[in-house]
């Protein structure tokens, strides 16, 4: 998997590249020292994902995160920052973040949250998942009949395994479908809703008491 580093801190590039460079199945494939050089950087590397600091000079993360899930909706960006704030955090996943990880993650968990953000699951720091629930909930607007009209019950069904954090593996699993199918479900799922990935579906979702 090919994975770009945004940071503007020198040190952290460098330290986030020597620990993924460890692992065999992770290519390193650029860094960026700011949003902007980060959205310029995708068109050229084509990455799996990035690894996106929030709080940087230029164009923040999540102004990147925002026009790179646009433009690129096959790329996953995986937030990880020191930044524990709500508005930081919600901003961010609204933005199309797939994760929100902060910067004393051990270094076990970072490599199986990228790992497993390429391939669709869906990670948040322990330590803030609170408040993406408080925030969430409290931006319900809606009652559920406003999914429920746009999905189909299998739909439906889909969208709230993929709200728990499921992946399209598991979600297969648990439905006792083929992987194509589920795939198909998902992509009729975030064209009916008008978002770009699953992390927006599953707010959504959330927001709607789908889950």
């Amino acid at each position: 998997m090919k994975v770009i580093i945004c940071d503007d801190q020198a040190t952290v590039r460098d330290g986030l590249v020597m620990l993924l460079k460890l692992e065999p199945d992770i290519d390193i494939v650029g860094t960026a020292e700011d949003g902007a050089e980060a959205v310029e950087m995708v068109a050229d590397k084509g990455p799996d994902l990035i690894l996106m600091d929030l709080k940087m000079p230029i164009m923040n993360g999540v102004e990147a995160t925002r026009q790179i899930t646009m433009k690129y909706p096959e790329v996953k960006v995986l937030v990880l920052t020191t930044y524990a704030d709500d508005e930081w955090i919600f901003d961010a996943i609204q933005a199309g973040a797939s994760g929100y990880l902060l910067k004393d993650t051990p270094r076990e968990e970072l490599i199986k949250a990228v790992r497993g953000t390429v391939t669709g699951k869906t990670y948040v720091d322990p330590s803030i998942a609170g408040k993406v629930l408080e925030q969430v909930s409290s931006h319900q607007t809606q009652p559920a009949t406003f999914i429920t009209s746009k999905l189909t019950e299998r739909e439906v069904e889909v969208l709230r395994l993929i709200a728990k954090g499921l992946s399209n593996a598991d979600i297969a699993d648990r439905l006792f479908l083929s992987d194509g199918t589920v795939r198909n479900h998902v992509s009729a799922i975030l064209a009916k809703l008008g978002v770009y990935d699953r992390t927006q579906a599953a707010v959504i979702a959330i927001q709607h008491g789908i889950t």
